[in-house]
């Protein structure tokens, strides 16, 4: 018996959000809206994306002794993730500078801070919290030693999800064990560089060969496509067509939704289509975790 349905190892970040009519140019100065601060961070959002539906989710993360990391402890409270594995110290709570345009879509520039600060040291430390995860998730945003470390703690049979941002060259080890491998098409172009073919289904074809057991390529109105190694198993999945407010923390929802649901043993074209709902609804609130769904509140496919 798990404690949790899903670990989330990853950063937690204060998002510092402006509305901008566009976002500026290189060397431009535009003027915006109100500065707004949120709870945020990939790893963050994920936790609490998955409480908010119903998961019994944990966050491994690294705070700052400060005002955002108190900011960030409330919110997956809120949410109702588990903060045990919150770590508190070494260096300022990350911070997110977030512009968004009236189409919802947004630019983001991140500063690590603590985040950058947790360690494979911290990973082995918290091995009984890995060893009670039905599903494990990580990202990018802090150090990619460490995410390897959790691909090394975890126990056998302990399911792992990455999503690769900001995309970074992978190391073998870590994407053999992906099951799936989630990114945008950015992330795809990115992993993928000159190889990367004309479409969806020639970068997940290309992404599986890098070793991934099953690939999730999100492409936002356009819903998501799905790939597992062997013919014929490489679809689409539709979204929901909604009104979009704010694309901020879209993906993180979407990862969360589809790490929880993998957990409960739906195959992956089902969790997948879940996800793409949970991330089109999240899509039509402002902020990240604010903007997250509880189950009955997912839009219809």
């Amino acid at each position: 018996m798990y404690d949790y349905d899903l670990l989330v190892v990853g950063s937690a970040n204060a998002d510092l959000v402006i509305g901008v009519e566009r976002r500026p140019a290189a060397g431009e100065t535009v003027l915006g809206s109100d500065l707004t601060v949120h709870p945020g961070g990939k790893g963050a959002n994920q936790a609490a994306a998955a409480a908010r539906l119903g998961a019994r989710s944990a966050l491994l993360a690294r705070i700052g002794d400060d005002a955002h990391g108190r900011l960030l402890l409330d919110a997956q409270r809120s949410a109702g993730a588990d903060t045990v594995g919150v770590l508190v110290g070494d260096a300022p709570t990350g911070v997110a500078l977030i512009t968004v345009d009236p189409s919802g879509d947004n630019s983001i520039v991140v500063s690590p801070g603590a985040n950058s600060r947790l360690t494979p040291a911290d990973v082995r430390a918290a091995g009984s919290l890995l060893a009670a995860a039905r599903v494990v998730s990580a990202q990018l945003e802090i150090p990619l030693e460490t995410v390897v470390e959790v691909v090394r703690t975890r126990p056998p049979g302990t399911r792992f999800v990455l999503n690769p941002s900001p995309p970074a060259p992978l190391p073998t080890e870590l994407l053999a064990a992906c099951d799936p491998l989630v990114v945008n098409e950015h992330e795809a172009r990115v992993l993928l560089g000159p190889s990367a073919g004309p479409g969806p289904e020639d970068w997940a074809a290309a992404l599986l060969g890098l070793g991934p057991r099953s690939v999730v390529i999100t492409l936002g109105a356009e819903g998501a496509l799905i790939a597992e190694s062997g013919p014929g198993t490489v679809s689409r999945v539709p979204s929901p067509r909604v009104a979009a407010v704010d694309t901020t923390g879209a993906g993180d929802a979407f990862t969360a939704a589809l790490a929880w649901r993998l957990g409960q043993g739906d195959k992956l074209a089902e969790a997948a289509a879940f996800a793409a709902r949970v991330g089109a609804t999240a899509v039509t609130g402002a902020g990240a975790q604010e903007s997250y769904p509880t189950a009955g509140e997912v839009v219809a496919g």
